[in-house]
């Protein structure tokens, strides 16, 4: 029911060509730090919680907004919902989250925010992003995982 959606006529972007994967990628001796783009190919396969389309597509993400620091152990997310009223904000963000809590070393801080002033509760949604107290509380309430899980899920 498109008078359901926040955005019923998203519009729809080229994904960015798969990395080649070249014979030292393979090589499990080879010590491979974390990069921008093996981070990035995690969350732009993530589904829109809204359409049948990936982040990547909407360009909710994109890997120009990916920082990432494999000797600081850090990696920073910038995401743009497709309009500044986007109810699916905090469940993009808390999606993002756990693809890379769950696909990363736990030596990772990860931190997720909207991209600056591309949202009109920006401040609000970054705040609950950040807070690990209120996200595990999320991923508690079992709906919620479901439907995270359901935006992680590879589309068939």
């Amino acid at each position: 029911m498109a008078g359901d959606l926040d955005n019923a006529n998203p519009v729809v972007y080229q994904s960015a060509k798969d990395r080649d994967i070249l014979p030292e990628n393979e090589d499990e001796n080879v010590v491979d730090e974390i990069d921008t783009r093996e981070v990035f190919d995690l969350i732009r396969i993530i589904n829109d919680p809204e359409h049948p389309l990936s982040l990547e597509e909407l360009k909710v993400v994109e890997e120009s907004r990916v920082q990432v620091s494999d000797r600081d152990n850090s990696v920073k997310i910038e995401f743009t919902p497709t309009i500044p009223h986007c109810s699916m904000a905090t469940l993009i963000g808390l999606s993002i989250r756990v693809k890379l809590i769950r696909s990363l070393p736990a030596r990772f801080k990860v931190d997720v925010s909207i991209t600056p002033g591309t949202h009109a509760s920006e401040e609000a949604v970054n705040k609950q992003l950040a807070d690990k107290e209120r996200v595990a509380a999320a991923l508690e309430n079992s709906h919620l995982l479901e439907v995270v899980n359901q935006c992680l899920a590879t589309r068939r």
